[in-house]
C-alpha cells in the first residue's frame, strides 16, 4: 500500500488550498482515507476523513466548514480542499489509510497505512 500527498504550500491567511492524495495497494471497498495535521511542537491532529464506499466523510470540529474532503475513483485519489486558511492551520499534512469500520476514526492509531507528508504555510 502506498499514499503519496502532494499540494502543500505558502499561502496567505484567507487563501485556498488543495492537497492530494494518491493512494495504491488498497482493497478499497473496506477503507477509508484520513487527512491528520502536525504543528511544530504539537501533536498529530485528526481533521478528517472518507470511505472509499459510499463517499462518508467525517470532519474534526475545528475545520468544519472550511475543510472538505472529496475523492476521484477512477484516479484512487483523495482531495483534501480548504478554504479560508488560518496560519494557525500551518502543519505538515499528512494523508493515512484504515479500516472503514473503525470505533475511533479520528485516532491516528486507527490507521495502518501512511504517506509522507506535505507541508502548508500559512502566513498572517
Amino acid at each position: 500500500v502506498q499514499l503519496q500527498a502532494s499540494g502543500g504550500g505558502l499561502v496567505q491567511s484567507g487563501d485556498s488550498l488543495r492537497l492530494s492524495c494518491q493512494v495504491s495497494g488498497l482493497p478499497f471497498g473496506n477503507y477509508a482515507t484520513g487527512w491528520f495535521r502536525q504543528a511544530p511542537g504539537k501533536e498529530r491532529e485528526f481533521v478528517g476523513r472518507i470511505t472509499w464506499a459510499g463517499g462518508v466523510t467525517y470532519y474534526a470540529d475545528s475545520v468544519k466548514g472550511r475543510f472538505s474532503i472529496s475523492k476521484d475513483n477512477a484516479k484512487n485519489t483523495v482531495y483534501l480542499q480548504m478554504n479560508s486558511l488560518k496560519p494557525e492551520d500551518t502543519a505538515v499534512y499528512y494523508c493515512a489509510a484504515g479500516w472503514r469500520g473503525v470505533i475511533s476514526p479520528s485516532t491516528h492509531t486507527s490507521y495502518d497505512h501512511w504517506g509522507q507528508g506535505t507541508l502548508v504555510t500559512v502566513s498572517s
